[in-house]
């Protein structure tokens, strides 16, 4: 068997990032090496002891998670418990922590976690990006040790916080736009795919039949799709963080296309929108594989498997 690739999360959890997490640990291709938390769909404290508590409900204890930023670097902290509910995971009833959080923060656990592997290892950072800025600032010398980050976040066309855009690129567009001028192969997984891997009735019904932790899943996304159907009008919530997860895990699933990204921190109308240049006007060269089209019944299938082995 290939060896398991290593791979560390940054994470805002918030229903799609507890489904990314358990996606990876019951994925034997990957190694979940270490996860960060970051201030996103609810504040810090919030979104690390979910961490902690998704990690506690599928046995592994043994993951170091360490709090990272509680604020973007230039910007007031914008959540999202209008559509994670008040703890960010609102919904089926999820058991206490029992484990803590590691001694050091996010960033000296990312760069512990670098010196420490024999190989390159994958970022996947599934919320605003202010700690994947934050260690590329602190840390140049080990850019190299990173084999690439798959990030969540961005669209080429619509957004879902404003007009223009998604809402982890929003929530701290500067950040954003340091990752992706930072030269490390990026892979991005917008809203253009994650909106491929909505969960309507008949997925969360197949959710439901995958193991004793589909059925939290199912919960997660029944509670989701109240509130996406509120706020969006569809019934079919994206399990947008998992995408970035499959990525890496399974490629194939994903068309991309190479493209120069920059990220608009000045605009009034557009803050936080990743500019995509489709056709390469610009004459940049492209920094990013930006994900096109997303091979949705094999997501689904990857998902299912995976919380089955769980």
């Amino acid at each position: 068997m290939e060896q398991a690739k290593r791979i560390i999360m940054d994470v805002d959890p918030g229903h799609d990032d507890a489904v990314a997490l358990m996606l990876a640990c019951g994925s034997p291709e990957l190694e979940l090496s270490s996860v960060t938390t970051v201030a996103g769909n609810v504040p810090l404290p919030k979104t690390t002891n979910n961490a902690l508590r998704v990690l506690s409900l599928i046995g592994r204890e043994d993951i170091p998670v360490a709090a990272g930023a509680s604020s973007p670097l230039k910007r007031q902290l914008t959540t999202a418990e209008n559509v994670h509910g008040e703890s960010g995971l609102d919904g089926p009833d999820i058991p206490d922590a029992t484990f803590g959080p590691d001694n050091r923060d996010a960033v000296e656990l990312i760069a512990d976690t670098l010196r420490e592997s024999s190989e390159p290892v994958t970022l996947i950072p599934t919320g605003p990006l202010t700690n994947i800025a934050t260690f590329l600032r602190e840390h140049p010398e080990l850019k190299e040790r990173v084999s690439r980050i798959s990030l969540m976040g961005g669209s080429i066309g619509l957004g879902n916080t404003t007009p223009a855009a998604e809402f982890n690129i929003y929530v701290d567009p500067e950040a954003a736009r340091e990752v992706f001028s930072s030269s490390v192969p990026i892979t991005m997984s917008g809203l253009d795919i994650t909106h491929q891997a909505g969960a309507g009735p008949a997925e969360r019904e197949r959710l439901r039949h995958s193991g004793r932790l589909g059925g939290v899943v199912a919960e997660f996304c029944e509670f989701f799709a109240t509130t996406y159907k509120r706020i969006y009008g569809f019934d079919a919530p994206p399990l947008h963080d998992p995408v970035a997860v499959a990525a890496v895990l399974a490629p194939d699933l994903i068309e991309t296309r190479p493209m120069y990204v920059d990220v608009e921190c000045e605009g009034k109308l557009t803050r936080g929108e990743t500019v995509c240049d489709f056709y390469g006007i610009a004459g940049k060269p492209p920094n990013a594989e930006v994900g096109i089209k997303l091979n949705r019944e094999g997501f689904f299938e990857l998902l299912c498997d995976a919380l089955k082995k769980l």
